[in-house]
Order: structure tokens, then sequence, then C-alpha cells
């Protein structure tokens, strides 16, 4: 599995022209207006992993398929989203069908685009969208919570469950505070939880879009951002959506060389990538053979069993064992022959919690 990510933010402050430049497409309109994006534009890219390249060439893999990644590009939100002011209804039920957001900030100057409030203060722009989607929520719980507690005094075992979880979850909301702050206590109140889907809860990824000369450093306004995500908790990372711009279509040999005139060593979509993967909790393993090298993608804490059942349903309900090689071992004993010469591959059944980089081959039956 992959993840998908919204990429939200204010008019104008680059969503689009990141997002075309991620995906290497032009499927989003880039214009100098507010709501060009209308339909939310979705875009699959797969993720770069170094990894999978080396163990392709080690094991003479005919195909290499990485691990696929959706950008959800989700027009640029404005004050009174969650009355329904800009088409606000439309664009917040689009952020609800999300994993995690990617909060464009705008963090340079351009006199020649347009800012929605004539200044820029990715501060206030991240201020303005973050009100909105509390007040979707909070006025979503208001309505939740007390029919809820009502339910839960006549006895009912699943209304006090969402009384509970959510009743503090409409606390923090009022307190000006994300859902996300919630702690359910067990695993009911996790499902509930989730089930609710709350705006707020969707753990956010900051983007700093800086002019190109700031690209490496960053900038004053970058900085202000990354002091707001540390205060919070949160990640932020610095891009140049118009550098992006510019690595699409360039052979990678020319990227390299692009990036390094810029003081670069990676292009932003891999920085994005590892940010999110960091903020899901999310860790890769590899299948590996003569046909094809494949990366797959599981909450960290998964199971042999449910890795297995990223591939297929049937070896997660057959699952019998899993071969397992770890990366650095598979490279260093040169493949799995090997690695099973050198004592290196591992047989695990259904408790085994599979580990970043793992190479996996399953044993099952049905």
């Amino acid at each position: 599995m992959g993840f998908r990510c919204g990429i939200v933010g204010l008019p104008n402050v680059g969503k689009s022209t990141l997002f075309n430049a991620l995906t290497e497409t032009q499927a989003a309109q880039a214009a100098n207006y507010p709501f060009c994006t209308i339909e939310p534009n979705v875009g699959q890219v797969g993720v770069p992993d170094p990894r999978l390249d080396k163990l392709a060439a080690i094991a003479g893999s005919a195909k290499i398929i990485p691990t696929q990644l959706s950008f959800v590009d989700i027009a640029g939100l404005v004050r009174g989203a969650s009355k329904g002011e800009g088409l606000g209804n439309q664009f917040l039920g689009n952020i609800r069908e999300v994993d995690a957001i990617i909060h464009v900030l705008r963090c340079f100057e351009n006199d020649d685009i347009q800012h929605v409030d004539n200044k820029v203060d990715p501060i206030a722009d991240a201020e303005t969208v973050e009100t909105e989607l509390l007040l979707s929520d909070l006025e979503s719980l208001e309505k939740r919570v007390p029919a809820a507690q009502k339910k839960a005094t006549q006895g009912d075992k699943e209304a006090k469950i969402v009384a509970s979880v959510l009743g503090q979850a409409l606390e923090l909301l009022r307190e000006g505070k994300p859902a996300r702050l919630t702690v359910p206590r067990d695993e009911d109140e996790a499902r509930v939880f989730a089930q609710a889907q709350l705006l707020t809860a969707k753990p956010v990824l900051y983007v700093c879009n800086v002019e190109e000369e700031a690209a490496s450093a960053g900038n004053a306004f970058s900085a202000r951002v990354f002091e707001k995500a540390a205060a919070e908790g949160a990640s932020a990372v610095i891009v140049s959506a118009a550098i992006e711009a510019e690595l699409t279509g360039m052979e990678p040999d020319e990227r390299m060389v692009f990036l390094e005139e810029m003081g670069l060593s990676e292009a932003g979509l891999a920085r994005i990538i590892r940010a999110g993967y960091a903020l899901l909790e999310l860790l890769t393993f590899f299948t590996v053979g003569p046909k094809e090298a494949r990366a797959w993608t599981v909450h960290k804490g998964a199971k042999a069993p449910e890795a297995a059942g990223t591939i297929h349903s049937d070896m997660q309900r057959g699952f019998i064992r899993a071969e397992t090689i770890a990366y650095d071992d598979f490279v260093a004993c040169e493949g799995e022959a090997g690695a099973k010469e050198a004592g290196k591959l591992r047989q695990e059944g259904k408790e085994y919690v599979v580990n970043d980089g793992d190479v996996m081959h399953f044993k099952f039956n049905v």
C-alpha cells in the first residue's frame, strides 16, 4: 500500500505547481487566480528508493516496481470554507478522504503573484486554514456528542465509547486545539475516533514553498514555519515549487547536475516522501526475484501476515512463514543464495514484526 496525501493551502501558494512537478504531469492547471483547481486532481507517483535499484541489480530483476504514493491536489481554502464559502464544503469533503495533509505555505515574495490577503504571512495563512478545519469539526461534534451522551445514559455501550472519545475531542476543539491531540484509551476508542474522520485529526506536514535562492537553507518565512511545527510536534520541509517544475522532464544525470548547481542533494519529492513516511509511521519491505524487484509499504508494527496481505489477501489468509533477509545482509552477501549460505536467511512466523528494508518471501497455503 502507499498513502494518500491531500495538498491544501490558500489560493496562489503554489499547490498546483507543486502537484504538477511532483507527479510530472500538467493535470492541475496552474494559474494566477483563486479556484483554478475545482475538482481534486489525483496523481500516482512511484516512491524513489535507491535500495530497490540496488536489490534489482544484485538479483538481475527484469522489472523494478516501486511502491506508489497518491497526491491529491485540493483547491485553495478561504475564510468561511466551513460555512460553504468558496465551494468550501466540497473542498473540506475532499480533505476528509486523505490520510495526511500536506499544507503548502507561501514563503516567498513576488509582486507578480497575487495573495488573497495582499501580504505574505505563512503563519497567518496556516491559521486561516486550520481555523476552517477546526470549525468544521466543531460543528460536526457539537451535534454528534450530545446525541451519543443521551444514548449512553440509556445503556448503549457503543454510545458510551463515542461519547467518551469524541467528547474529549470536542473539548480540545473548543479550546482551539486540533482533534489529533485526543488520546484513545483502547482499541474500541481508537476505532471510533478513526471512523469520525475529523479533519483536524489528520497528521500535517508543512511544506514551505520558497524562492529558488532559498531552496537550500530556507528564509525568514520558513524559519517561522519550522518554529510553529516544532511547537506542535509536527514536521516541516523546505521546497521550491519553481525548482521542482524545472526538474520535470529532465534526465537523471541532468537533474543531479541541476540540483548540485542549486546547492541541493535531492529533489523536493524525496524530502516530502521521507517526511510523509515518518508522519504516517510507514516502512518499506521488498520482494526480489529474476522477474521483478518490488517495494511494498506497511505501517510500523505490522506483523508478517499483514505484510503478506498487502501483496494478496490469500497470502495473509493462508500464511505459513516468511523467509526474511535484512537489506544490509542481502547486499553484503550479494543475494539470496549468499545470504542463505551465510545463515542470514531467517524463517519468521506469524508474530514477526516487519523491519524497514526486509527482503521477504512468503510461504502460504489456501
